[in-house]
């Protein structure tokens, strides 16, 4: 095991490599960049605009400039610097990377956390009155587009006042107790971590009732019934733990998707995350916090998949990496 992850991290550098590469190519196909907008501006000097192509190699062609990056970072671990917000491009991916984070965490935690119960139930009481109910939310929380159902909350929240309209803090959060503030906090993860988990809920809930029903008809599931265990032994410890295998094999790219759909969810319901910041930056033409929002989102996504496969070898000992 140790020496697959040892690989599977080695195989990590050519592909962020790979990745960092074909976006700095794409980004370069844009004509200009920020300082192409501040030349519009009559207070900023020509001579501050040439010494900044100077200082950060935008007089150059685009592969020096790639290759002057990418030493800054293997030598430095510096990513650039954000001509936008005026900072270093490291500071604020550390600052936004923990909103997306918590945002795209607790989606899964609600997504998991109903999916696997409401499955279980509905497979153990197939087409009574709550499997009935699930499978009704499963196809609307599949049907709906998330966009949509980001506007809806949004709706939801202003006809309502129920819920805040968009951001992570209240005016007067600095002012509040400890417990004030994760209030606080909830109550402005709500929502978007809602319209984030919904989709992913409804398609794990419909997977782990289709595993468990198929399992449940195996032969070893009717011969531990007829060696006289208990309906509940016989579904947690033999049915569920098979049914659920597939499910773990996913869960890697279920926190991918969650990543992709956080940055989509950011940008409607203005939380102020990683996929925001990179958006905001595109607009801005801000080269190099471009490019860490990319490499950092492909990096925890591969990341992700990693764990999935170590998850799946220790639920299924029959699964072994060397």
């Amino acid at each position: 095991m140790r020496s697959y992850i040892l690989r599977r991290f080695l195989h990590l550098i050519p592909i962020l490599l790979g990745i960092s590469l074909l976006s700095f190519f794409v980004i370069q196909l844009a004509p200009g960049n920020f300082l192409t907008l501040m030349k519009a501006d009559p207070q900023v000097s020509k001579q501050k605009i040439a010494e900044m192509e100077r200082k950060f190699g935008l007089d150059r062609p685009w592969p020096v400039q790639y290759g002057l990056w990418l030493k800054n970072i293997v030598l430095h671990f510096d990513f650039g610097y954000s001509f936008a917000n005026k900072r270093p491009v490291g500071a604020l991916i550390r600052e936004r990377l923990a909103n997306t984070l918590l945002l795209s965490l607790t989606a899964m935690v609600l997504a998991w956390g109903l999916a696997l119960p409401l499955g279980i139930i509905s497979a153990v009481r197939q087409y009574s009155w709550i499997d009935k109910l699930s499978s009704f939310f499963a196809f609307l929380g599949l049907s709906i587009p998330s966009v949509f159902f980001a506007l809806l909350m949004i709706l939801f929240a202003a006809k309502t006042g129920w819920f805040p309209i968009g951001g992570m803090e209240s005016l007067d959060y600095d002012s509040l107790g400890f417990w004030g503030k994760v209030g606080d906090r909830l109550h402005h993860l709500a929502l978007p971590a809602l319209v984030l988990g919904t989709g992913p809920m409804a398609g794990h809930m419909r997977q782990m009732r289709g595993n468990l029903l198929d399992v449940l008809r195996m032969d070893y599931v009717t011969t531990a019934r007829s060696k006289g265990l208990s309906e509940s032994k016989v579904i947690l410890r033999h049915a569920v733990r098979n049914a659920i295998n597939p499910l773990i094999t996913i869960f890697g790219y279920s926190l991918a998707s969650l990543l992709s759909g956080a940055f989509l969810v950011e940008v409607v319901m203005a939380w102020p995350g990683l996929g925001r910041l990179t958006v905001d930056a595109l607009f801005a033409r801000d080269l190099y916090l471009v490019m860490g929002g990319v490499v950092m989102a492909a990096t925890i996504l591969i990341i992700s998949n990693l764990i999935a496969d170590i998850m799946l070898a220790l639920a299924d000992p029959r699964i072994t990496y060397s």
